[in-house]
Protein backbone atom coordinates (compact mmCIF):
# COMPACT_ATOMS: atom_id res chain seq x y z
CA UNK A 1 0.00 0.00 0.00
CA UNK A 2 1.72 3.13 -1.22
CA UNK A 3 1.15 6.43 0.59
CA UNK A 4 -0.52 9.11 -1.50
CA UNK A 5 1.59 12.09 -2.49
CA UNK A 6 0.67 15.41 -0.83
CA UNK A 7 -1.42 17.77 -2.96
CA UNK A 8 0.88 20.74 -2.28
CA UNK A 9 4.64 20.78 -1.78
CA UNK A 10 5.76 20.82 1.81
CA UNK A 11 9.00 20.53 3.72
CA UNK A 12 9.72 17.01 4.86
CA UNK A 13 10.54 16.55 8.51
CA UNK A 14 13.88 15.11 9.58
CA UNK A 15 12.17 11.87 10.61
CA UNK A 16 10.60 11.46 7.16
CA UNK A 17 13.94 12.18 5.47
CA UNK A 18 15.49 9.52 7.67
CA UNK A 19 12.82 6.95 6.80
CA UNK A 20 13.12 7.62 3.05
CA UNK A 21 16.88 7.25 3.28
CA UNK A 22 16.51 3.85 4.92
CA UNK A 23 13.98 2.80 2.27
CA UNK A 24 16.33 3.83 -0.53
CA UNK A 25 19.17 1.91 1.08
CA UNK A 26 17.02 -1.22 1.28
CA UNK A 27 15.83 -0.84 -2.31
CA UNK A 28 19.35 -0.50 -3.68
CA UNK A 29 20.63 -3.60 -1.95
CA UNK A 30 20.14 -7.20 -3.01
CA UNK A 31 18.00 -7.75 0.09
CA UNK A 32 16.93 -6.14 3.31
CA UNK A 33 18.58 -8.41 5.84
CA UNK A 34 20.69 -5.48 7.07
CA UNK A 35 17.53 -4.04 8.60
CA UNK A 36 17.47 -6.91 11.07
CA UNK A 37 20.75 -5.67 12.55
CA UNK A 38 19.53 -2.13 13.19
CA UNK A 39 20.47 -0.36 16.37
CA UNK A 40 17.64 -0.23 18.97
CA UNK A 41 17.27 3.48 18.28
CA UNK A 42 16.54 2.57 14.64
CA UNK A 43 13.75 0.05 15.36
CA UNK A 44 11.50 -0.51 12.37
CA UNK A 45 8.65 -2.72 11.28
CA UNK A 46 9.23 -3.96 7.74
CA UNK A 47 5.94 -4.58 5.93
CA UNK A 48 5.54 -6.37 2.59
CA UNK A 49 2.23 -6.32 0.67
CA UNK A 50 1.38 -9.64 -0.99
CA UNK A 51 -1.35 -11.47 -2.84
CA UNK A 52 -0.65 -15.20 -2.87
CA UNK A 53 -3.57 -17.54 -3.52
CA UNK A 54 -3.60 -21.24 -2.63
CA UNK A 55 -6.57 -22.66 -4.48
CA UNK A 56 -9.07 -25.12 -3.02
CA UNK A 57 -8.61 -28.81 -3.83
CA UNK A 58 -4.98 -28.16 -4.65
CA UNK A 59 -1.60 -29.25 -3.37
CA UNK A 60 0.36 -26.03 -3.49
CA UNK A 61 2.77 -24.13 -1.30
CA UNK A 62 4.46 -20.76 -0.90
CA UNK A 63 7.87 -20.23 0.68
CA UNK A 64 7.67 -17.31 3.10
CA UNK A 65 10.90 -15.37 3.66
CA UNK A 66 9.79 -12.73 6.16
CA UNK A 67 12.94 -10.60 6.10
CA UNK A 68 14.02 -11.24 2.48
CA UNK A 69 17.46 -12.57 3.38
CA UNK A 70 17.19 -15.61 1.11
CA UNK A 71 16.46 -17.98 4.02
CA UNK A 72 13.05 -19.67 3.97
CA UNK A 73 11.33 -19.11 7.31
CA UNK A 74 7.93 -20.76 6.84
CA UNK A 75 5.96 -22.64 4.19
CA UNK A 76 2.32 -21.66 3.61
CA UNK A 77 0.58 -24.67 2.12
CA UNK A 78 -2.69 -26.17 0.99
CA UNK A 79 -2.96 -29.94 0.96
CA UNK A 80 -5.68 -32.11 -0.55
CA UNK A 81 -5.92 -35.90 -0.30
CA UNK A 82 -8.41 -38.36 -1.74
CA UNK A 83 -8.40 -42.15 -1.58
CA UNK A 84 -10.11 -43.93 -4.46
CA UNK A 85 -10.05 -47.11 -2.38
CA UNK A 86 -11.84 -45.88 0.73
CA UNK A 87 -13.40 -42.63 -0.45
CA UNK A 88 -11.69 -40.80 2.40
CA UNK A 89 -10.66 -37.22 1.65
CA UNK A 90 -9.04 -34.37 3.56
CA UNK A 91 -8.39 -30.68 2.86
CA UNK A 92 -5.89 -28.69 4.94
CA UNK A 93 -4.39 -25.21 5.20
CA UNK A 94 -1.23 -24.83 7.28
CA UNK A 95 1.67 -22.50 8.06
CA UNK A 96 4.71 -24.61 8.93
CA UNK A 97 8.26 -23.62 9.96
CA UNK A 98 11.11 -24.72 7.72
CA UNK A 99 13.45 -25.27 10.64
CA UNK A 100 13.09 -25.83 14.35
CA UNK A 101 15.65 -23.19 15.38
CA UNK A 102 13.10 -20.88 16.97
CA UNK A 103 10.66 -20.72 14.07
CA UNK A 104 7.17 -21.29 15.49
CA UNK A 105 3.55 -20.15 15.05
CA UNK A 106 1.39 -18.54 17.71
CA UNK A 107 -1.25 -21.03 18.83
CA UNK A 108 -2.16 -23.95 21.06
CA UNK A 109 -1.68 -27.70 20.67
CA UNK A 110 -0.62 -27.40 17.06
CA UNK A 111 -3.53 -25.16 16.05
CA UNK A 112 -2.56 -21.72 14.72
CA UNK A 113 -4.40 -18.85 16.40
CA UNK A 114 -6.58 -16.65 14.18
CA UNK A 115 -5.62 -13.27 15.63
CA UNK A 116 -7.52 -10.04 15.10
CA UNK A 117 -5.77 -6.76 14.28
CA UNK A 118 -4.15 -5.01 17.24
CA UNK A 119 -2.86 -8.11 19.04
CA UNK A 120 0.67 -8.10 20.45
CA UNK A 121 2.94 -10.90 19.23
CA UNK A 122 6.02 -11.26 21.39
CA UNK A 123 8.08 -13.37 23.80
CA UNK A 124 5.19 -13.87 26.23
CA UNK A 125 2.97 -15.50 23.59
CA UNK A 126 2.20 -19.20 23.33
CA UNK A 127 3.72 -20.79 20.22
CA UNK A 128 3.65 -24.15 18.47
CA UNK A 129 5.71 -25.84 15.76
CA UNK A 130 2.61 -27.11 13.96
CA UNK A 131 0.56 -24.29 12.49
CA UNK A 132 -2.62 -26.11 11.51
CA UNK A 133 -5.13 -23.48 10.36
CA UNK A 134 -8.09 -25.29 8.82
CA UNK A 135 -8.84 -28.96 8.25
CA UNK A 136 -11.88 -30.69 6.77
CA UNK A 137 -12.23 -34.43 6.26
CA UNK A 138 -14.89 -36.97 5.47
CA UNK A 139 -15.76 -40.00 3.36
CA UNK A 140 -17.41 -39.93 -0.05
CA UNK A 141 -20.41 -37.63 -0.39
CA UNK A 142 -21.54 -38.06 3.19
CA UNK A 143 -22.78 -35.03 5.07
CA UNK A 144 -20.76 -35.78 8.18
CA UNK A 145 -17.80 -33.59 7.20
CA UNK A 146 -15.72 -32.70 10.23
CA UNK A 147 -13.90 -29.40 10.63
CA UNK A 148 -10.84 -28.75 12.76
CA UNK A 149 -8.72 -25.67 13.45
CA UNK A 150 -9.57 -22.10 14.45
CA UNK A 151 -9.50 -20.89 10.84
CA UNK A 152 -12.00 -23.52 9.68
CA UNK A 153 -14.71 -21.77 11.70
CA UNK A 154 -17.06 -24.72 11.25
CA UNK A 155 -16.60 -24.57 7.49
CA UNK A 156 -17.28 -20.83 7.13
CA UNK A 157 -13.63 -19.74 7.06
CA UNK A 158 -12.23 -16.42 8.28
CA UNK A 159 -11.18 -13.17 6.60
CA UNK A 160 -8.49 -10.63 7.51
CA UNK A 161 -7.09 -12.52 10.46
CA UNK A 162 -3.43 -12.80 11.41
CA UNK A 163 -0.89 -15.47 12.14
CA UNK A 164 1.60 -14.59 14.87
CA UNK A 165 5.12 -15.68 13.91
CA UNK A 166 8.40 -16.12 15.76
CA UNK A 167 11.53 -16.75 13.70
CA UNK A 168 15.29 -16.60 13.98
CA UNK A 169 17.70 -14.25 12.22
CA UNK A 170 21.34 -15.18 12.83
CA UNK A 171 20.47 -16.82 16.12
CA UNK A 172 18.26 -14.00 17.43
CA UNK A 173 14.48 -14.28 17.78
CA UNK A 174 12.23 -11.82 15.94
CA UNK A 175 8.47 -11.48 15.74
CA UNK A 176 6.16 -10.97 12.80
CA UNK A 177 2.68 -11.50 11.42
CA UNK A 178 1.01 -12.69 8.23
CA UNK A 179 -2.46 -11.54 7.16
CA UNK A 180 -4.50 -14.39 5.68
CA UNK A 181 -8.00 -15.05 4.34
CA UNK A 182 -9.40 -18.59 4.43
CA UNK A 183 -12.55 -18.99 2.36
CA UNK A 184 -15.48 -21.15 3.28
CA UNK A 185 -15.03 -24.89 2.74
CA UNK A 186 -13.16 -26.12 0.64
CA UNK A 187 -10.74 -23.60 2.00
CA UNK A 188 -8.96 -21.54 -0.62
CA UNK A 189 -6.40 -19.41 1.24
CA UNK A 190 -4.88 -16.03 0.41
CA UNK A 191 -1.79 -14.41 1.95
CA UNK A 192 -2.40 -10.64 1.91
CA UNK A 193 0.80 -9.26 3.41
CA UNK A 194 3.30 -9.82 6.18
CA UNK A 195 5.63 -7.89 8.46
CA UNK A 196 8.39 -8.35 11.03
CA UNK A 197 10.14 -6.31 13.71
CA UNK A 198 13.83 -5.65 13.05
CA UNK A 199 14.80 -5.59 16.74
CA UNK A 200 15.28 -9.01 18.41
CA UNK A 201 12.78 -9.91 21.15
CA UNK A 202 10.67 -6.80 20.48
CA UNK A 203 6.91 -7.49 20.11
CA UNK A 204 4.98 -6.51 17.01
CA UNK A 205 1.31 -5.51 16.69
CA UNK A 206 -0.76 -7.45 14.16
CA UNK A 207 -1.92 -5.34 11.24
CA UNK A 208 0.35 -2.37 11.86
CA UNK A 209 1.45 -1.06 8.46
CA UNK A 210 1.55 2.71 9.03
CA UNK A 211 3.55 5.03 11.21
CA UNK A 212 7.06 6.45 11.57
CA UNK A 213 8.41 3.03 12.50
CA UNK A 214 7.11 1.20 9.40
CA UNK A 215 8.95 0.62 6.13
CA UNK A 216 6.81 -0.73 3.28
CA UNK A 217 8.55 -2.91 0.71
CA UNK A 218 6.83 -3.21 -2.66
CA UNK A 219 7.75 -6.43 -4.50
CA UNK A 220 7.55 -4.80 -7.94
CA UNK A 221 9.98 -2.05 -7.02
CA UNK A 222 12.44 -4.24 -5.14
CA UNK A 223 13.07 -6.87 -7.77
CA UNK A 224 10.37 -9.23 -6.41
CA UNK A 225 12.15 -9.56 -3.10
CA UNK A 226 8.81 -10.15 -1.42
CA UNK A 227 8.06 -13.25 -3.47
CA UNK A 228 9.22 -16.61 -2.24
CA UNK A 229 9.15 -19.90 -4.14
CA UNK A 230 5.66 -20.98 -5.10
CA UNK A 231 4.98 -24.41 -6.50
CA UNK A 232 3.19 -27.70 -6.24
CA UNK A 233 3.76 -30.24 -3.53
CA UNK A 234 5.58 -33.30 -4.68
CA UNK A 235 7.70 -31.57 -7.35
Amino acid sequence: MKPQAPRTPSRLSDSVHHQLSMYALAASAAGVSALALADPAEAKIVYTPAHVVLHARSQTFYDLDLNHDGVKDFVFLHGYFYSFTTGFWASTVQMMPYKSNGNVIMGHYGNASALKAGVKVGPEGHFSRYGIMAVAHGTGRSKNTQFLGFWANDGKGLSNRYLGLQFAIKGHLHYGWARVNVSKFRFAATLNGYAYETIPDKPIITGKTKGPDVITLEPSSLGRLAQGSAGRLGK
